[in-house]
């Protein structure tokens, strides 16, 4: 079942009022208070988590102590409740091993209710699943599915978990990931709107993502039926990137027409999502699912939504993170476009491009970019490439550099010598440099972000 301070965040407020590109006084109101920040610390960079992210055996490393700390986490997870002292728990002891080992009085420390100490006291049989609102062999079945290649449970004290998220009101205390999971760093933009859209508006979602994905952003949505699965495939066939975030486990489709969407976006993109495998859908699941949709991305794009939408939830949700929103006008006749003219009266940019949305995300996506640069320490200069090219709807280069680029780190320089105008596949660029895969695909994050690197189709080629 949802946090409870996730599911919080599910009524709908009519004073909230989602703003695109408002003043900052209203910014500053919605915008959660940052953690404290160390002595000459970036106050922009995204907020690091307990640990810092190691690149190459580190990152083997993290990934193995994670697989192993699986099981606790799950436990963890299933005492349900408020998330914020589980998240402090984890943060005290820094492991979700080390939470439970800690005992009765560390859980009071962090302020876990009775009910959650109960829980995790319990035995973890039949019974303390489904007391969970989880199918009975819930525990079994979740590590079954992370045994899977390519799936990960990523807990909030981990290097990987989203730093925008992280920003989020109530983000979740873990999530479950089918696909490369530091790709949940890529700069987004959720698309969003009607399960039932006019032929127009499904045409508009098609064509935004399409733009948005070969300007180099990635398309966040919720694989719903309309609107969101238009996003999601418009994305792929561009080559871009698009993540999927579920209001069911994240190997259950839904609806059940989207089985293949999902398997492909699970082995072209990212599939995110909060609940263990086996989860079916729940009325309540979707709200929360779209608190993790907007906190995702940097700004959300309403196309087509009704007065009483899920999407609007979606638009509010995505202000109260202090990220932008943005609404495609439609006809006034249209009760489908009804929604977005209202989250215009409210204060959210009215966009008829792509390239309007890019412009209006271009600043906020380089300085999450400067973040993770700092977060892998990256040896990449970072004084010119752009992260995204507003409006490019091509692969030309975002800068006029002509001159080959000189790394400081040899690892780097290996795989840009490795790579080539061609679109070159990870089995070959791991050949070919004798990294690993989890590496390379650290490195190739932060290149793209930089603007040297492309990707399309799951394969990479120099951007310049």
């Amino acid at each position: 079942m949802p946090d409870a301070d996730a599911s919080a965040t599910n009524s709908t407020n009519s004073d909230s009022r989602p703003s695109g590109r408002s003043d900052g006084a209203a910014r500053a109101e919605r915008t959660p208070a940052p953690a404290a920040a160390a002595p000459g610390a970036d106050p922009h960079a995204p907020a690091a988590p307990a640990r810092e992210r190691d690149v190459g055996a580190g990152s083997r490393k993290v990934a193995a102590d994670a697989a192993s700390d699986a099981p606790a986490l799950l436990r963890l997870l299933a005492a349900g409740g408020a998330s914020a002292p589980r998240r402090a728990l984890l943060e005290a002891c820094g492991s979700a091993a080390a939470a439970l080992a800690a005992g009765a009085r560390a859980w009071n420390e962090a302020g876990l209710s009775p009910q959650q100490i109960e829980r995790l006291r319990a035995p973890a049989g039949e019974a303390f699943w489904r007391e969970a609102g989880w199918c009975g062999d819930a525990g079994p079945r979740a590590l079954d599915w992370l045994a899977q290649p390519g799936h990960r449970l990523i807990a909030w004290t981990e290097p990987d978990y989203p730093a925008l998220l992280r920003r989020a009101p109530s983000p979740p205390l873990a999530l479950f990931v089918a696909g490369e999971a530091a790709r949940l760093w890529h700069p987004a933009v959720a698309v969003v709107g009607s399960r039932s859209p006019t032929p127009a508006g499904s045409g508009n979602a098609a064509d935004f993502a399409r733009a948005l994905a070969r300007s180099g952003l990635a398309v966040t949505s919720g694989l719903a039926a309309g609107i969101d699965a238009a996003a999601h495939r418009a994305a792929l066939d561009a080559g871009g990137l698009t993540v999927a975030v579920l209001g069911t486990g994240p190997d259950i489709a839904y609806p059940r027409r989207h089985a293949d969407l999902l398997a492909r976006i699970a082995a072209e993109g990212v599939v995110v999502s909060e609940y263990p495998p086996g989860t079916a859908a729940r009325p309540g699941q979707f709200p929360a699912r779209n608190r993790i949709v907007a906190g995702l991305s940097l700004g959300t794009l309403v196309v087509e939504a009704a007065e009483r939408s899920g999407a609007l939830i979606t638009a509010r949700l995505a202000a109260e993170c202090g990220r932008e929103v943005f609404a495609v006008p439609g006809s006034i006749h249209n009760p489908l476009a009804r929604g977005c003219h209202r989250l215009i009266r409210e204060g959210a940019g009215l966009v008829e491009s792509a390239a309007e949305v890019a412009a209006a995300l271009a600043p906020v996506a380089a300085e999450l970019a400067d973040g993770l640069r700092r977060r892998l320490a990256a040896p990449i200069d970072s004084g010119h490439a752009a992260v995204i090219h507003a409006g490019q709807d091509d692969s030309s280069p975002v800068s006029g550099d002509s001159d080959p680029p000189d790394f400081a780190d040899p690892d780097y320089q290996s795989l840009w010598n490795a790579l080539g105008f061609d679109p070159t596949g990870m089995d070959e660029l791991v050949r070919r440099t004798a990294l690993t895969t989890a590496e390379l695909s650290s490195m190739l994050l932060v290149m793209e972000l930089e603007g040297r690197v492309s990707a399309q189709h799951g394969r990479y080629f120099r951007n310049r």
